[in-house]
């Protein structure tokens, strides 16, 4: 005769039928908690297919603010702008980006003034704008970037991202000193309510190359390991964190998402401001390259994934399936 085992406490019984497991469900997905990476480009009635991320388009603007109503219909409220600029409008010194009339400036205008209720993050680093793609400015000489020239640019970039009405700047260049800068900057130019959305955990990754197809900066030179960070590094990247917390950031990032869940999860510890992570265009491929083969269950993989995010300490989470997303549940 089987024995019934003396246990005060079953675990199993907080998880006996969905109904239980809904109500005591730790974490959640709202579509408020995504940010929707979109990429612009010039001309009309252009949607333009990527092929190292498929469902993921480079759109011109008249195609791409209908998108932006439809998904803020769903609920989804949060972008993330990224140029792919023309070739023969890049240089060594990424003069482009600091033209008043250049392309992301318009898209910015435009959006706001056809979406007001979208939250607007806009990228800050001259990769798109290089023919070296780098993110800074390199010296002749040695090749290396250089850290202040680069700094006074990207806070020329960030007050005309600001008078085009976004919401974040968001410089991604892993540059020291530039938060501060760039708060010093906006605020001096009147902008003191320009947020920074910090890319403040930016780890040299393997997983950013569908992205820079995405941006038409494959061509870039070398490495970036002299400004991003070490693979091999956690406390370096407190620091980063630290610093960029001290200098005025809003809210502070780490990239990418799934393989620096310890990294979140330390910041989340240890800081009350607001944590971003970006699950970037590598991670998608792969989900996509799976499921297109049948190998795996697409939804629940992102839905998976997102929520891990989550619970390891994302207030705010940049991803390509936002929008699918917000469709599929």
């Amino acid at each position: 005769m089987l024995e019934m085992l003396e246990l005060i406490h079953r675990l199993r019984r907080n998880r006996r039928n969905s109904t239980i497991r809904n109500l005591l469900q730790e974490t959640h997905i709202h579509p408020q908690h995504l940010v929707w990476p979109v990429f612009v480009l010039e001309g009309k009635n252009k949607k333009e297919p990527i092929p190292t991320m498929p469902g993921i388009y480079r759109w011109s603007l008249d195609l791409l603010i209908p998108e932006l109503k439809r998904a803020s219909k769903l609920g989804l409220n949060s972008i993330a702008l990224f140029p792919f600029i023309e070739v023969h409008l890049k240089d060594a010194s990424g003069t482009y980006a600091i033209n008043k009339d250049n392309l992301v400036t318009k898209a910015i205008q435009e959006i706001k003034n056809s979406c007001p209720g979208i939250c607007l993050f806009s990228d800050l680093a001259l990769d798109p704008f290089t023919t070296h793609g780098h993110d800074g400015l390199l010296d002749p000489k040695t090749g290396d970037v250089q850290n202040d020239p680069t700094v006074a640019v990207l806070t020329q970039m960030a007050v005309l991202h600001a008078l085009a009405g976004a919401d974040y700047v968001a410089p991604s260049d892993m540059m020291d000193g530039r938060v501060g800068a760039i708060r010093k900057t906006l605020d001096q130019n009147g902008f003191s309510q320009t947020g920074i959305m910090a890319y403040s955990a930016k780890y040299a990754s393997a997983f950013y190359g569908p992205f820079r197809e995405a941006v038409g900066s494959k061509q870039l030179q070398g490495d970036k390991k002299s400004y991003q960070l070490s693979i091999h590094n956690t406390r370096e990247a407190l620091r980063e964190v630290e610093a960029d917390i001290w200098e005025g950031a809003d809210i502070v990032m780490v990239k990418p998402a799934l393989s620096y869940l310890d990294i979140i999860s330390q910041l989340r510890q240890k800081y009350s401001v607001p944590i971003a992570s970006y699950n970037v265009s590598g991670e998608y491929a792969m989900v996509k390259a799976a499921a297109q083969q049948g190998w795996v269950d697409e939804k629940k993989m992102v839905n998976e994934i997102l929520i891990s995010l989550r619970r390891g300490g994302s207030d705010l989470i940049f991803t390509y399936h936002a929008m699918d997303y917000v469709q599929w549940f």
